[in-house]
């Protein structure tokens, strides 16, 4: 069963940098890789960036070069082939990424093999993927992996393993669902086929990802009032 950590919004990223940095110092210098995983809208974008930013400040040397990004929406099937699939009115579900070019991608930052590897990023000026985006160099010793899918099976089911730790990022729906409608609004949609994608699609692939909740090693309770301290979660691995 998950441990439950209940933070304040401002109080999330030092919590889970500090966990990330207990779990290197444990692997030696072993390069690691943590997942933050949860539905649309959810933060999951936002707090994967600010834990990176968090290790980057407290790195004693080098510190651009210590925790990076890499987000699975890269890894989105471009318009043109969802058009071709048929699948364009339902993208961000499960079958509209690749997922075995994310776990082969996983597989590579795990090995921690020599030279720098190139991830793609999706942009959403263009609502299209864009390869080599977002370079991990040798010297990268935490990789933050962000994205809705971490904790499903099928395809996705390898993705786990290579992962040292997972945070599930759990936020009222009420709170996703408005923050989801002001996003594609801010994106060109009109407010009425904003909230219409966040009822449908958006909708369906949350309900999916709420139901791995229970597969990470930490759920992540945001905007909490009486928040839990960071010590009451469990120990890393």
């Amino acid at each position: 069963m998950s441990a439950v950590l209940r933070l304040p919004d401002g109080a999330a990223a030092p919590a889970l940098a500090g966990r990330a940095a207990a779990l290197l110092a444990a692997g030696r210098g072993r390069r690691v890789l943590v997942g933050v995983v949860g539905a649309p809208g959810a933060g999951k974008s936002t707090l994967a960036s600010a834990v990176a930013d968090e290790l980057v400040e407290g790195a004693p040397a080098r510190p651009a070069r210590r925790a990076v990004v890499v987000p699975m929406d890269g890894f989105h099937l471009a318009d043109a082939e969802l058009v071709r699939l048929g699948r364009r009115d339902r993208k961000g579900a499960p079958d509209t990424f690749d997922a075995e070019g994310f776990v082969a991608l996983l597989r590579r930052l795990r090995e921690d093999a020599p030279g720098p590897v190139y991830a793609p990023e999706f942009r959403r000026e263009v609502e299209d993927p864009v390869a080599g985006a977002v370079r991990v160099d040798r010297e990268v010793r935490v990789v933050v992996v962000e994205g809705n899918y971490l904790l499903l099976g099928e395809r996705w089911a390898p993705v786990r393993d290579l992962l040292d730790e997972t945070w599930f990022v759990d936020l009222p729906d009420d709170v996703r669902r408005a923050r989801l409608v002001a996003r594609h609004t801010a994106h060109g949609k009109a407010p009425g086929d904003a909230k219409a994608w966040v009822l449908g699609p958006d909708e369906t692939n949350a309900r999916l990802v709420a139901a791995t909740r229970e597969r990470a090693d930490v759920v992540v309770r945001l905007g909490a009032a009486g928040a839990a301290p960071a010590a009451q979660a469990p120990p890393v691995r």
